[in-house]
């Protein structure tokens, strides 16, 4: 039973929650930036480059069967060695980006500690200090 116990309070504290959290964000913001690089800017690189498609570059490594149409996707099928040069490429803009997009992020949450630290913090007094404040006022007028 201490197992149970242990590993219940091990579940629901606070940075186990946070860090599930931070990795079901970061999947769905993986996908939006993979979504951004396959769908706006790896056609304009391709549009600049003479319209090619980086998944789509390879080089057979090895011999392919008689009949197989020389693209990618059938190669495989069929079992011949490929090095897929083309789909390395397009996974590393997408690191790049979201590489550049965390390091925007993380310098704005800086920033904005930064300014928040920077701000003179008014400490409230104690409530019995503001009463013996406003008795020592009285007094004085009397």
């Amino acid at each position: 039973m201490s197992v149970l116990k242990e590993f219940r309070e091990f579940a629901v504290k606070g940075n186990v929650i946070d860090l599930a959290v931070g990795v079901i964000i970061g999947a769905a913001f993986g996908k939006i930036v993979d979504s951004l690089v396959a769908d706006v800017i790896m056609p304009i690189v391709s549009l600049v480059f003479g319209k090619l498609d980086f998944s789509n570059l390879y080089f057979v490594l090895g011999s392919a069967p008689p009949g197989v149409p020389n693209n990618l996707a059938d190669l495989r099928k069929a079992g011949v060695a490929v090095l897929a040069y083309g789909n390395f490429i397009t996974i590393l803009v997408n690191f790049i980006i979201l590489a550049f997009i965390i390091f925007m992020m993380v310098k704005q949450v800086n920033r904005l500690r930064k300014k928040q630290e920077a701000e003179p913090v008014q400490a409230v007094p104690p409530e019995d200090i503001v009463l013996l404040r406003e008795i020592r006022d009285s007094l004085k007028r009397v």
